[in-house]
C-alpha cells in the first residue's frame, strides 16, 4: 500500500505560480512512477505530467513550458511548480503513484483556481 498526501493548491491570479506537493508513504520502494494529473468540472482527468524512477518526465503539451515536475527520492516527494498560470489551468489536481508491479494509487485531490 501507499498514501499519498497532497498539498499546495489555492486561489491565483492568472500569471501567477504554485507549487503541488505531494508525500508518498508505505511501500515506497515499489514506486515505479509518480505524477499529477487534472480534472476540472465536467470533463475526463487528464495525465499532467509524471515522471518515473529513471527520471524520464512526460508533460501534456498543454503546460510544456509553463510547468515543472521534480522528485525528490530522499523525502519520497513530487513536486509540480506550476508557473504563468492561465485559468484553463482550473482544475483539482490529483498526485499519482505507479508501482512496478502496475498498481496505481491517488491521492485525495488538491483545488487549483485561477481567476482574477
Amino acid at each position: 500500500q501507499v498514501q499519498l498526501v497532497e498539498s499546495g493548491g489555492g486561489l491565483v491570479q492568472p500569471g501567477g505560480s504554485l507549487r503541488l506537493s505531494c508525500a508518498a508513504s508505505g511501500s515506497i520502494s515499489s514506486i515505479y512512477a509518480m505524477g499529477w494529473y487534472r480534472q476540472a468540472p465536467g470533463k475526463q482527468r487528464d495525465l499532467v505530467a509524471s515522471i518515473t524512477s529513471g527520471v524520464s518526465i512526460n508533460y501534456a503539451d498543454s503546460v510544456k513550458g509553463r510547468f515543472t515536475i521534480s522528485r525528490d527520492n530522499a523525502k519520497n516527494t513530487v513536486y509540480l511548480q506550476m508557473n504563468s498560470l492561465k485559468p484553463e489551468d482550473t482544475a483539482v489536481y490529483y498526485c499519482n503513484v505507479l508501482t512496478r508491479a502496475r498498481i496505481e494509487y491517488w491521492g485525495r485531490g488538491t483545488q487549483v483556481t485561477v481567476s482574477s
